[in-house]
């Protein structure tokens, strides 16, 4: 069976933000990403760089379209408006008050066009103490809670990347009420304002672990049910010094688990009493086996048991390698799915088509030559991805 079967499905058709324009004025990565899952479903995203930050990171730029304007100049502040008079959504990720500084805060755009679908995505969001501050994923997670409940219980917080603050609190919800705005524009028949923060997405996320902090579910940091306090729910070290992992939450689960590896009467796994002496059989029974040797006796056992994988291993594993046979390190999956199968990921130009783009605005090469001049297309941006670093 060919592995590239359910990606071809979806290869021709129509994707469903199809006719969208998208104006994106982010930097950094959460907006850049955002706008990547828009343009990974179909919508126009023209990329507005210039100015000392540069481009965005240059592996969300898939699908996109570039230009440079000074928007310093009031000949570029006017060519941004121009293109925002034909865009259904504009994404900015400055600190509260830049935009309206550079021409294109809310107020001003809505009443170029009051369809326009206006998305401002921060750290904080538009109002309170901390507005102005600057942050990082580390900082929203240490503000909301999560990095107090994420890490091991002996040693500091510690942060999954930056997946939860950046992406998932930031560039998801966007994304959502990016299309749900849209979706209520057919109603209304008006663009809205969405204040969209990173810390408003991580206290969201919390919604199940509110509760139960405190509790033994959650008592604290790297305890617990979730957090790795239940030896059933955590990784373990193998022969190869590779890891495993064991999500046995529920009694079915436990019970394949245990009778799989230890053959004799399958204990009271909610006993907290006993874990302690579960997770010492767990840990003397697993680091006689390499890591795949145990991965290989536990399919097909629900056992919830799963190698961990580091990110060199992902893209050869066989369901992996099957489900998204057009995907690498370099080209990440489309998501979600329509229709049972992936739309391919569209073509990467990061060219500069700030002439062609301006122009299909409307002006002129004159105009275009004070918007978007020389000296800020050929700008060296003080920021880049990876950065050069000195190793050991």
């Amino acid at each position: 069976m060919s592995a590239t079967k359910p990606e071809s499905k979806n290869a021709g058709a129509r994707r469903p933000l199809e006719g969208i324009r998208v104006i994106d004025m982010s930097r950094l990565a959460p907006g850049p990403y955002c706008s990547m899952l828009l343009a990974d479903l179909g919508a126009e995203v023209i990329v507005v760089g210039g100015g000392r930050a540069g481009n965005p990171i240059a592996t969300f730029s898939r699908g996109k379209h570039f230009i440079k304007l000074d928007l310093k100049a009031p000949e570029g502040r006017e060519a941004l408006q121009r293109l925002c008079r034909t865009a259904d959504v504009f994404l900015e990720s400055f600190r509260p008050g830049v935009s309206a500084r550079l021409g294109a805060g809310y107020e001003t755009l809505k009443e170029i066009n009051p369809r326009l679908i206006y998305c401002s995505l921060t750290g904080y969001g538009q109002e309170g103490p901390l507005a102005q501050e600057a942050g990082h994923d580390l900082s929203y997670l240490a503000l909301t809670g999560v990095m107090g409940a994420v890490g091991p219980k002996d040693g500091p917080p510690s942060a999954p990347l930056n997946l939860l603050a950046d992406f998932a609190s930031g560039s998801f919800i966007a994304a959502l009420g990016i299309v749900t705005a849209l979706f209520d524009r057919t109603r209304t028949g008006s663009g809205q304002y969405i204040d969209t923060a990173m810390i408003d997405g991580c206290l969201s996320l919390m919604a199940m672990h509110w509760p139960v902090w405190k509790t033994p579910i959650l008592p604290e940091r790297g305890d617990g049910l979730l957090a790795g306090g239940a030896p059933y729910y955590r990784c373990y070290r193998c022969a190869d010094g590779k890891y495993i992992s064991v999500g046995a939450l529920e009694t079915q689960f436990f019970t394949n688990l245990w009778t799989t590896m230890m053959g004799t009467q399958v204990p009271d796994h909610m006993d907290m009493r006993i874990w302690p002496d579960i997770r010492e059989a767990f840990e003397n029974a697993f680091v006689q086996k390499p890591r795949d040797e145990w991965t290989k006796l536990f399919e097909g056992k629900d056992a919830c048991v799963m190698p961990v994988l580091a990110p060199d291993e992902v893209w050869s594993h066989p369901h992996i390698a099957q489900r998204h046979a057009d995907s690498s390190p370099e080209s990440v999956p489309v998501v979600p799915r329509f229709g049972g199968s992936s739309f391919r990921p569209p073509a990467t130009n990061t060219a500069d088509r700030s002439d062609e783009i301006l122009a299909g605005a409307g002006l002129t090469p004159e105009e275009i030559a004070l918007a978007s001049p020389e000296s800020e297309r050929n700008r060296i941006p003080s920021r880049t991805w990876p950065p050069k670093m000195t190793s050991f």
